[in-house]
Parts: structure tokens; C-alpha cells; sequence
């Protein structure tokens, strides 16, 4: 078994675990925001006087549920033993997480990573600084959370200027597809040692002191609270991170910064529409928002009309026996039955250039990835100029002829 395979199935089983743990945490979490919005005052004042803070009757799966909350445990009576840890549903997802980023983009560090056009860097100095930003990104998180935790909106902004100063940054250290994930990646160690770091050890803190029969001090709660709010919200944009990598229209621009925070505060007013919504409060201004936002960076990002080279029309100076090589160069070495490019052992997408033909019937694709935006070749491994893209795009604006 050759490495690239190898590693091609370690991909598919970590992404296939990583979909699997991210599905079982973003459940759990949209769950318990929406059961916690949802609650009622109790009705009984016996359960007021046991501590009870809300409460909700649900129907679901051919049964009826009573949830009921209390903030500090019950009052005079003991706290059960069988408690229930929400935690491992986040430390599955970022354990896999991490797993796919080691074997795609350490592993393939000079494709996935590096791209040289952008920053000329060594295989251990890229996965040097991918380790680091995530360690930093965590760090500067947690420093301004501890600044501002009593100042919500000014945390709110300083958290959202931090985000998009390592967006900004990230993109003039790696390739724009490695650059998304590297976001995606700070973000869901964020989201993850908010549950590790703050949540988990803050309701230990608690449980303790309750069962040791003091008062709870509430301030790990709120804490807590305050980084499962933060959770909710960054949920969506690591969302359509995960998926971004199909989507070279995104990131393949030299704005594709721009784009992803576009995309993330239009995936926050979208939650936040659903959050206020657990309360009776339809905000539709809020997913209005951010279709428009979303067409607005679609329109901008559109692609344009390839152009013929300078000189003469396309159709006198461009034919595809002078593109030909430009492909047998730069993009048929991983798109062909048997990639010749180191770390492929098939074709990319299952998107075949090898054949005129295939050439032919995937032009719009050459257009959009490698003429339209610099997405393709991953990385400019192949180091692909703009002179050959140039000619790609004068041969497809007429009319891709073979």
C-alpha cells in the first residue's frame, strides 16, 4: 500500500469521523441553547422552593418530557450521582479535526500548505506556524475574554476584530484554501476550549461545592454561560468552513479574506435570527441581512469574461494545440488517471485532464479555478504563470475548441 493511498483513507475515515463527532456536538449544543430559551417560570412553588429556575413539558418520539432547571442544584435534597458530562461530543470533533489537519495539510505540507507565490516557506516552518496559530489563536481569545468579560459588547468586538486581524494574517502566510482552515481550525479550538478550559472545570467547581453542601459561588455558571453563548455563534461559520474547500470561488481571490468574513457574519445573523427565535422573536431583518450580504459578495466575486491575449483575437492566436502543454504541465501531473505529483494517488475531485476531450467537457472549471481565480493549480505547485493562465482563458473565451 503506497503512501498517497494510505493517506487518502486516512482522510476519508477522519472526515468521515470528524462529521460524525461534529454532528453529535452541534445537536447537543443547538439543543440545550434552544432548551434554554425555551423554559417557562415553574408553576409550583414547591419546585421554586427546591431551586427549580425553568422549566418545559416536550413531546417527541411517542413519549412526554418534563426538563427542569436548577441553576445550583436542588435545594434540600442531594444531587444525584448519575450526572450526564457533555464534553466528549466536543473533544471527538476536535481530536478528528486535528487528525484530518495532520494528514492533509502537515502531511501534504508542500501542496495543501505552502504556496510559494504567497509565502516561500519550508514544510517544518509551515506546520510550525500552523501549530502556533492555534495555540495564539486560543490565547488571544482567552485574554480578551478575560478583559472584557464584563463588557459583553466591547468582548463582542474586540473577539471579532481578533478573528478578522487572523484571517487577514493567515491569508499572507498559506494558500487560500489552507488559510480557511486555519481559521476553521482556531475557531473550533476556541469552541473547544471553551468546553475544556472554562465550562467543564467551572460546573467541576460547583458540583463540588454543592456536594459538599455549600452555596455554589454562580460565577463559573456565568462564565460558562457567556462561552457557550460564543460557542453558538461561531457554529455556523466553522460550518461553512468545513466545506469551503469545494468552493475555489471563495477563497481563490486575492480578497478571499474579505470573503470568508462576509460569509461568517452573514452564517452569525442567521443564528442569531434562531436564537432569538426560541423566544418568540422573529427579527426577519436578521437572515434578510445576510442574503444580502451573501449577494453581495457573489456579485463581487463574480467571474468575469476571459479575455484574449494582447496582440490578436483568441480565435487567431490561441488554439488548443498551444494550450496543450500549458495542461501536460501544470495541471495533468495530479489530474489523470496516475498522478505523476507527489501526494496524489488519484485525480483531485475525480476531474480528469488527460485527454482532450476531458480537457474540453471541464473548461469551465479551468476557467473558474485556474484563469478566474489563482485556486488551482493547490498551492501553484505546478507554478503555473499568468502568461499560460492568460492563454487558458483566451482559448476558453473562444469557445474552448479542440
Amino acid at each position: 500500500m503506497n503512501g498517497p493511498y494510505l493517506l487518502d483513507w486516512l482522510n476519508l475515515v477522519f472526515r468521515w469521523a470528524h462529521l460524525i463527532a461534529g454532528i453529535s456536538w452541534i445537536g447537543a449544543s443547538f439543543y440545550f441553547v434552544w432548551l434554554d430559551n425555551s423554559l417557562s417560570a415553574p408553576e409550583n412553588p414547591d419546585d421554586v422552593r427546591r431551586g427549580m429556575s425553568g422549566e418545559l413539558w416536550a413531546v417527541h418520539g411517542g413519549g412526554f418530557y418534563h426538563n427542569q432547571k436548577f441553576l445550583t442544584g436542588p435545594r434540600g435534597e442531594p444531587l444525584t450521582e448519575d450526572l450526564h458530562w457533555f464534553k466528549w461530543e466536543a473533544y471527538s470533533t476536535w481530536f478528528t479535526g486535528m487528525a484530518m489537519l495532520a494528514v492533509i495539510y502537515w502531511a501534504g505540507a508542500s501542496t495543501f500548505l505552502i504556496d510559494k507565490s504567497v509565502l516561500d516557506l519550508t514544510p517544518p516552518a509551515a506546520i510550525s506556524l500552523s501549530i502556533a496559530t492555534l495555540i495564539g489563536g486560543w490565547l488571544g481569545y482567552d485574554l480578551l475574554c478575560r478583559l472584557f468579560s464584563a463588557r459583553p459588547v466591547l468582548l463582542w468586538t474586540a473577539v471579532s476584530a481578533f478573528l478578522l486581524a487572523l484571517d487577514w494574517a493567515l491569508f499572507h502566510v498559506f494558500g487560500g484554501r489552507a488559510a480557511y482552515i486555519h481559521v476553521g481550525s482556531v475557531i473550533g479550538t476556541i469552541m473547544v476550549a471553551n468546553v475544556a478550559m472554562v465550562i467543564i472545570p467551572g460546573q467541576r467547581r460547583m458540583l463540588a461545592q454543592i456536594r459538599a453542601g455549600q452555596d455554589p459561588d454562580p460565577r463559573p455558571g456565568r462564565l460558562g454561560k457567556m462561552r457557550s453563548v460564543h460557542n453558538t455563534y461561531l457554529t455556523l461559520p466553522v460550518l461553512f468552513i468545513m466545506i469551503s474547500n469545494h468552493y475555489p470561488m471563495t477563497y481563490g481571490g486575492a480578497n478571499g479574506w474579505l470573503v470568508l468574513a462576509a460569509i461568517s457574519a452573514a452564517g452569525v445573523l442567521v443564528r442569531r435570527f434562531f436564537v432569538l427565535s426560541h423566544k418568540h422573536r422573529y427579527v426577519v431583518g436578521l437572515p434578510v441581512a445576510a442574503v444580502i450580504l451573501l449577494a453581495g459578495v457573489a456579485i463581487a466575486i463574480r467571474p468575469h469574461s476571459s479575455a484574449p491575449l494582447r496582440g490578436g483575437s483568441a480565435e487567431s492566436t490561441v488554439r488548443f494545440a498551444q494550450v496543450q502543454p500549458i495542461l501536460a504541465r501544470r495541471c495533468t501531473v495530479c489530474h489523470a488517471a496516475k498522478p505523476t505529483q507527489p501526494g496524489f494517488s488519484t485525480a483531485p475531485a475525480g476531474v480528469f485532464l488527460d485527454t482532450p476531450e476531458h480537457v474540453q467537457a471541464n473548461a469551465h472549471r479551468i476557467d473558474e479555478q485556474a484563469v478566474a481565480s489563482h485556486a488551482m493549480p493547490l498551492g501553484n505547485v505546478t507554478h503555473m504563470t499568468d502568461a499560460e493562465r492568460a492563454a487558458l482563458g483566451a482559448w476558453i473565451a473562444s469557445g474552448a475548441a479542440i
